[in-house]
Formats: C-alpha cells, structure tokens, sequence
C-alpha cells in the first residue's frame, strides 16, 4: 500500500505560499538530504493546477547541473489535480479531473513507492480533510513571513500524531505529522 506525503515549508507564522521568497538562507546540506530522502522515497508527484503551471514553467528547461532535484522533478510522473485544465503537456504528466478521493484511493491501494505532494496547497487541504494524507511532513523555519497563504484556514479542526522531528542546525525544524486513526 502506497502514502501520500505531503512536503511542505512553513514559516514560523504559518505561511506556505511562496517559500522560494523566503527559505533560500535555510537551505542547508541537511534540508537537502530531508528533502532528497523524500524524493527517494516517491515514485510519483502530485500536483494542483496552479503549482503544476508554476513548475512546468520553471523546471524542463532546468538540468542536474543547475539544481540537484531537476532530474527526479523532470523524470517522475507527475499526476496534476485540476478541473480546468484539458491537457498537460510537460512529460510524463497525467491529469486527474474525475472523482480525486476515488482515483487517489486507487493509486494507493496499487504497488509501489509513496506520491509526493509539494506546493498545492488547497489540493493539500483537501486531502487532508478527506483524510488522504498519510503523512504531512513540515519544514518549519525560523523566520517570520507576515502575509500570503496558511495551510489551515479559520475553522480548520485536524487531529494529528507526531510520527518524527527533527532540529537542523540552521534552525529548520522537520516534523512529520500523521492521521490519528491510522
């Protein structure tokens, strides 16, 4: 039985939109090896529209010698969650626009690796609230955003175990949260 992991920064005040505006100074060898272990452990990524959009801009054109992720981000199947959209073009994407919580419990009762979310946050917080999210694993780092978008809105009631944590020495805290029921 597969996971889904979502990985996600944070601020210290809870922001998660934008983090490459603000997490550049605390990304250190040990963010990089969280991070990478977790590519590892994934065999698919999933994606909201938005962020799908955002990375099919930035990263096919990006190789290993310009960031040690491109590889994996380029060469996994990427599975993007959209109403919207018709088709996808940057390869090997699928699109996902029927019943999510139908198709997701599918993908996860098959053979293989975790599916990675990153980015997507309202996909995040809908698999959260449809209890789809195995693990929501938070970099939490020390620095104080101010505005933009938080992964629980007014009104969100979520109970959670502590599966892990760990303290970077740059100040990064990785917490690893999983359902209760599980």
């Amino acid at each position: 039985m597969r996971k889904i992991v979502a990985g996600l920064y944070m601020s210290l005040d809870g922001v998660v939109e934008s983090p490459e505006k603000w997490s550049g100074p605390y990304f250190d060898d040990e963010m990089g090896q969280a991070v990478g272990a977790q590519m590892a452990g994934s065999d698919t990524l999933l994606l909201g529209r938005r962020t799908y959009e955002e990375f099919a801009a930035f990263w096919p054109d990006r190789t290993a010698e310009d960031d040690p992720f491109a590889d994996y981000i380029n060469g996994v199947p990427k599975l993007v969650v959209s109403t919207t959209l018709k088709t996808v073009d940057w390869q090997p994407s699928s699109l996902i626009s029927g019943d999510v919580v139908e198709e997701l419990t599918r993908l996860k009762s098959q053979a293989g690796k975790n599916i990675s979310i990153t980015g997507s946050i309202t996909l995040v917080r809908s698999l959260l609230h449809a209890r789809l999210i195995d693990e929501l694993a938070l970099m939490v780092l020390p620095v104080v955003v101010g505005t933009g978008k938080h992964l629980f809105e007014d009104g969100d009631q979520l109970d959670l175990k502590l599966l892990d944590s760990r303290a970077f020495g740059s100040g990064v805290v990785f917490i690893t949260y999983g359902p209760t029921d599980a």
